[in-house]
């Protein structure tokens, strides 16, 4: 045990001359760097991306609940940098790792960034470094996967450099929680390394629990999102059964939350988005099936919430049928949504490319409205939407089409103007009724 390096680590952050390394300055990396620097420390951003790096270099933010006033204050302080050269990692004194981890087609866990991430950091590591995975995984990969790539050249984990894993927490749009405000789960690879990455976590949010080890801060992460799938499975599938009877899910499930033990209100929705909950539950299946185990209740959510899409576009074709006489060959749609949940720019894993695509090989034709997202970028999969416009909502623009389909409910959308002029509105999150506006044009799915 090389205690001279944990208590130069600990030194530097009490003075205030520890420096950060966020690799990944994504949805995740952003925030928690913009936390750190709040803290007084300083920190360096290292992301492949260029025109992140250039916008942040200019004092630009590119996730819109991310103030540019707050980086460009940052980066005219001296306190926040970005770039793409790799080589200074080794200037940092931690390097806290926000890089995607995705599934594959057949919903194996695909590890490559976390993997060519730790062989970068690898070639350039040296004495005296903590180095935190945040990104979401199976329990086992800090230890199974990354420590054996950094010992490879002979430095030892607790001995010459630390390694921990904290799961990030990040909830995009949440008015009520900041990176700041929310509990930071700490699990360290030996005492040393947890004692030093509880003490950098407790400088930038406001509570750390510390686990007794790396496996279980990263079952920790997937049973927060597992926990959520299963709730909406449960509640997508009462829906199902509740339209059957002619019983309306969004009033039982507000009437059932008024228990005040006992329940928690999860709510009904056309599909699963965000880069968590659609993907996370999906490593712990992969990873069991090492134990003999099968994840059968995780997986039927799965199959509940992948459902959805396909569900919520027959109740709108059910809908254009009964109120117009046609089908969706040839109909125009109005999509409303394109962003995973509401009042963000977010559109990973959004249940909107989904539909998208179902109501496209269905024949219709479709128009997009999302006042955070100007335009569909390339993705994985759904490379042929990219470019694709949203359109700004006009009396004149809601009235030539067939049907309005309400996928996200932003709070900027015009919700009257659209009751007003819709021939028909499908509304898959309850938001007509929240605002008050209901009528026969206007159907739940």
């Amino acid at each position: 045990m090389n205690t001279s390096h944990l208590e130069t680590l600990l030194a530097k952050l009490d003075d205030q001359s520890f420096r950060v390394g966020i690799i990944g300055l994504g949805y995740v990396g952003l925030p928690l760097a913009m936390a750190i620097i709040s803290s007084g420390l300083k920190v360096t951003g290292f992301d492949i991306n260029p025109d992140h790096v250039r916008l942040i270099s200019k004092g630009e933010s590119f996730i819109r609940h991310i103030p540019s006033d707050d980086v460009a204050g940052a980066v005219e302080m001296g306190r926040f940098e970005a770039t793409t050269d790799f080589t200074r990692l080794s200037e940092a004194d931690a390097l806290l790792i926000c890089v995607p981890t995705p599934i594959t087609r057949h919903r194996d866990p695909d590890l490559s960034y976390v993997e060519k991430t730790t062989r970068t950091i690898a070639e350039h590591l040296r004495p005296g470094q903590l180095i935190v995975l945040e990104s979401t995984t199976y329990p086992g990969t800090t230890k199974d996967l990354m420590r054996p790539i950094l010992e490879a050249d002979g430095l030892s984990s607790g001995k010459d450099f630390f390694l921990a894993y904290s799961p990030e927490r990040e909830d995009p749009g949440n008015a009520s929680f900041s990176t700041g405000t929310i509990p930071k789960v700490v699990g360290g690879d030996g005492a040393d390394a947890l004692a030093l990455a509880e003490a950098l976590y407790r400088r930038i949010v406001v509570d750390v629990v510390p686990v007794s080890s790396t496996e279980a801060a990263e079952a920790v992460k997937l049973t927060e999102n597992i926990f959520r799938s299963v709730n909406i499975a449960l509640v997508n599938e009462l829906k199902v059964i509740y339209e059957r009877m002619g019983i309306d899910i969004w009033e039982v499930v507000e009437a059932a939350k008024s228990k005040p033990f006992g329940y928690m209100p999860f709510y009904p929705g056309p599909g699963l988005g965000g880069h968590c909950i659609p993907i996370d539950p999906y490593y712990l299946t992969w990873k069991a099936r090492e134990f003999d185990i099968n994840t059968r209740f995780i997986e039927l959510a799965g199959e509940v919430n992948t459902a959805m899409p396909y569900y919520v576009v027959d109740r709108l074709a059910e809908a254009l049928d009964r109120d117009q006489g046609r089908g969706l060959r040839g109909a125009n749609i109005l999509l409303l949504g394109l962003a995973y949940k509401k009042n963000i720019d977010d559109l990973r894993e959004s249940p909107s490319l989904k539909i998208l695509e179902i109501l496209a090989d269905r024949g219709a034709e479709v128009t997009l409205h999302d006042p955070y997202i100007s335009e569909i970028p390339r993705t994985r999969a759904y490379a042929h939407f990219a470019g694709k416009r949203s359109e700004p909502l006009t009396a004149e623009m809601i009235a030539r089409h067939d049907a309005a389909f309400i996928i996200t409910d932003h709070d900027e959308v015009d919700y009257r103007l659209l009751a007003t002029h819709a021939k028909l509105v499908v509304d898959t999150r309850n938001v007509m009724q929240t605002h008050g506006l209901t009528g026969s044009s206007i159907v739940k799915a």
